[in-house]
C-alpha cells in the first residue's frame, strides 16, 4: 500500500493499542509511558529535528525515513491529545484555495 490511505490504517492501529495495550508494543509502550503526554511530545520534537536535518543534508532515503516517523509520532500526539486526524484533514481542506 503506497498511498494516504496507509494513514488510516496506522491510526487504527494506535486507536487499538490504547483500547487495547499489547505488551512488547512500541506504540503501547510510548502511550502508557510515566512520562504520559510529554514522552510523546519528546518523541515529536525528536522526529522534527531529525527531519530537519536529512532535509538539510539533502538525504533523499533519510528524509522518507525521518518523515514517516514524524507523521507517526504526530499520529501518537493526536491520540494522547485525544485529537481525531480527521479534524486536521478538515482543517487542511479549510485552507485549501479553489
Amino acid at each position: 500500500m503506497s498511498s494516504p490511505a496507509i494513514l488510516d490504517e496506522i491510526w487504527g492501529v494506535i486507536s487499538d493499542r490504547k483500547e487495547h495495550p499489547v505488551e512488547g508494543s512500541y506504540t503501547t509502550a510510548i502511550l502508557t509511558h510515566r512520562k504520559g503526554i510529554d514522552k510523546v511530545l519528546e518523541k515529536v520534537g525528536e522526529e522534527a529535528t531529525e527531519f530537519i536535518l536529512a532535509v538539510k543534508n539533502k538525504e533523499p532515503q533519510a528524509i522518507a525515513g525521518e518523515a514517516a516517523d514524524l507523521l507517526f509520532h504526530t499520529l501518537l500526539a493526536l491520540k494522547a491529545a485525544g485529537v481525531d486526524p480527521n479534524a486536521v484533514y478538515a482543517e487542511l481542506e479549510s485552507r485549501r484555495k479553489p
